[in-house]
């Protein structure tokens, strides 16, 4: 890339910067605390008042619970109650605990179908003074997206969908644009080998496939730990390909 052409696609991310990032500097941004991830993301971290996405990187259960603990991770670090709305109530509160986020900060909101679902989390960013506003949903359209978004831009909530499918076929609609900020996928990898036999530190494959205002990125890390934290990770055990996707869905 020539100097010339960094120079007009450095000017045109600062006019957008400027278009849709006056919200996002008066609620400020919550750093994952990574420079290598803080620098790609405009601010240098997720921005409250904004809506992010995250999905599993296959259409599996165990990609998809990864998908939820990495938002759940964020939430932890947000301050005050989170609301988590749902359809299932198949969370498993030990492994939401040890990514941070204790139960008893989470008030759950079980409803019976999806659209109650995206309603009730409109209420609750509404409402205000709460961490984060999280939501359990197979499809994410655009315009219930972007009413979050308004929602979520008004009080400064931050707002996290989580994108859970039963078939194959229900995580095709993953690739269909919504008004997110951020757009995540995690896929589980092998765990980080250890110089005595054991299970070591669970490993994800991040990639951020949309960004306002930036670009898409890949990172291989560690799980969140109990402050709800990531790292950067070394590498696999194994020695596999850390870009392993189970499933492409854009």
């Amino acid at each position: 890339m020539t100097a010339t052409c960094q120079r007009v696609i450095s000017d045109l991310r600062e006019r957008i910067a400027s278009l849709e990032g006056a919200s996002t500097r008066k609620a400020g941004v919550l750093p994952f605390g990574v420079n290598n991830i803080d620098r790609v993301l405009p601010g240098g971290g997720l921005a409250f008042g904004a809506l992010h996405e995250f999905a599993g990187g296959g259409a599996g259960t165990v990609d998809g619970a990864a998908a939820a603990l990495f938002a759940a991770g964020i939430a932890a670090r947000t301050k005050g109650p989170v609301v988590w709305c749902l359809t299932r109530p198949d969370l498993f509160f030990p492994a939401l605990a040890q990514v941070g986020l204790h139960p008893d900060r989470v008030i759950f909101v079980e409803s019976d179908r999806e659209e109650e679902v995206l309603a009730n989390m409109e209420e609750g960013l509404s409402f205000g003074g709460l961490g984060a506003v999280v939501g359990e949903l197979v499809r994410l359209p655009m315009v219930g997206s972007r009413r979050l978004q308004l929602a979520a831009e008004r009080t400064g909530t931050m707002a996290l969908a989580v994108r859970r499918w039963r078939r194959q076929t229900e995580a095709n609609d993953f690739g269909q644009p919504t008004a997110s900020t951020t757009r995540w996928r995690v896929s589980v990898l092998p765990s980080q080998g250890l110089p005595v036999p054991g299970v070591g530190s669970a490993q994800w494959f991040l990639e951020l496939m949309r960004v306002k205002a930036g670009e898409c990125a890949e990172f291989l890390v560690r799980a969140c730990d109990d402050a709800g934290r990531i790292d950067l990770s070394t590498g696999l055990a194994d020695g596999s390909d850390s870009s392993r996707r189970s499933v492409n869905f854009c």
